[in-house]
């Protein structure tokens, strides 16, 4: 097996990036504590061609060293907002037609593996802080939550490796409807 070079990969440069189009989902950090997490986010959201990340309250924003160490340069791709409030930020979204969904273990949450984006639909996933989770004023704001399922004795994980898992899921629906539509052209 022979890996694929950073050549034969195609990455678009930081300006093809900014012209590209998006996955129609917003990520919002809730008041996360650690940049490392923060930079793993810019990471994931720019892997997943997300169409911004709004960063608010305590959470740290570029420019930082911490941040740039994980995010490899993502936090020059991605575009990102800071709100000071969380609760400030998921409004601003519901008033642009954004669906805001928790990504936490809430009653009435949807399973992960269940959820299924509605065509057309923009999404604003909103991610909890490392202890606490989603605030509960911001959970009462959306108009719903995604749970991802989980075996073992924690029943938590890091919100960075929450972000990747969830945000794989809705890109993975995207690309198969993508696929589906290209077929039927």
């Amino acid at each position: 097996m022979k890996k694929t070079t950073n050549e034969e990969l195609h990455r678009p440069s930081a300006e093809e990036y900014a012209r590209m189009r998006k996955m129609p989902v917003t990520v919002v950090l809730d008041n996360i504590r650690s940049l490392n997490n923060v930079g793993s986010f810019f990471r994931t959201c720019d892997a997943f061609a997300v169409e911004r990340l709004l960063l608010c309250g305590i959470t740290g924003t570029p420019p930082s060293r911490e941040i740039h160490k994980t995010a490899l340069g993502a936090e020059n791709t991605v575009a990102w907002q800071y709100f000071e409030s969380t609760a400030e930020a998921v409004e601003s979204l519901r008033r642009e037609g954004y669906v805001a969904l928790a990504v936490e273990q809430a009653e009435g949450a949807v399973m992960l593996e269940d959820f299924r984006p509605g065509a057309g639909q923009r999404y604003a996933l909103v991610f909890g802080n490392e202890v606490e989770g989603v605030a509960q004023e911001v959970a009462d704001m959306c108009d719903g939550a995604v749970e991802i399922p989980q075996a073992g004795t924690k029943h938590s994980l890091n919100v960075a490796v929450a972000g990747g898992a969830v945000l794989w899921h809705l890109f993975a629906g995207y690309i198969s409807e993508k696929k589906a539509a290209d077929e039927t052209v």
